[in-house]
């Protein structure tokens, strides 16, 4: 049961916001922020899926080779990798070398591209912006009601490595949800 966390700067944080330097710039600039646009929502669905069984800090810090591999993340580019495409990707070192998923970020962008309204709308949705203030990690869930609706609804949509959970991180990243800790500096700055 961690609650928010004093760090040098005399700022609290949601503890996993200090347990690497890469982290406290994420955390304080942009976990929670709200995301909008397409393309930076299809940047982050990739990512998530990318992190399933890693470490967040390793997709951090391949984050710009993820955006050289995948054409800065515009699904129009994207959706139309091919064969060659996947090949290139999983020889490609700078990102994470997994068939399944690069095969998934492809499938993903060309489901987004045929979302009515767009992925943005269909994501934004299942916003909780009432959702209750974490006191402790412990308080933190790792899917709601809210992520398996999402998950669902991207399935049927022809999306992959959207579960619950992964529905759910992205909501926290994309400000769909905010899950800082009650204590912590940055919860409720995106109001």
């Amino acid at each position: 049961m961690t609650a928010a966390i004093k760090g040098e700067d005399g700022l609290h944080r949601c503890p996993w916001g200090l347990s690497a330097p890469d982290y406290v710039a994420y955390h304080d600039e942009e976990w929670g922020r709200p995301v909008r646009d397409d393309q930076g929502l299809y940047e982050r669905l990739c990512l998530e899926a990318f992190q399933s069984g890693l470490s967040w800090l390793t997709i951090l810090r391949k984050r710009e080779g993820f955006r050289a591999a995948f054409a800065g993340f515009d699904p129009e580019k994207v959706a139309v990798f091919g064969d060659g495409d996947v090949e290139r990707l999983m020889n490609d070192a700078a990102i994470v070398r997994n068939r399944a998923k690069i095969e998934a970020a492809i499938a993903n962008a060309r489901a987004a591209l045929d979302l009515p309204g767009g992925l943005a709308e269909t994501l934004w949705r299942y916003a909780d912006p009432d959702a209750p203030v974490p006191e402790t990690l412990a308080d933190v869930p790792a899917s709601t009601p809210g992520s398996k609706a999402m998950a669902k609804e991207l399935k049927r949509h022809g999306f992959r490595f959207v579960g619950p959970t992964t529905a759910y991180a992205l909501m926290q990243a994309c400000g769909l949800v905010d899950d800082h800790l009650a204590a912590c500096h940055r919860r409720g700055a995106y109001r």
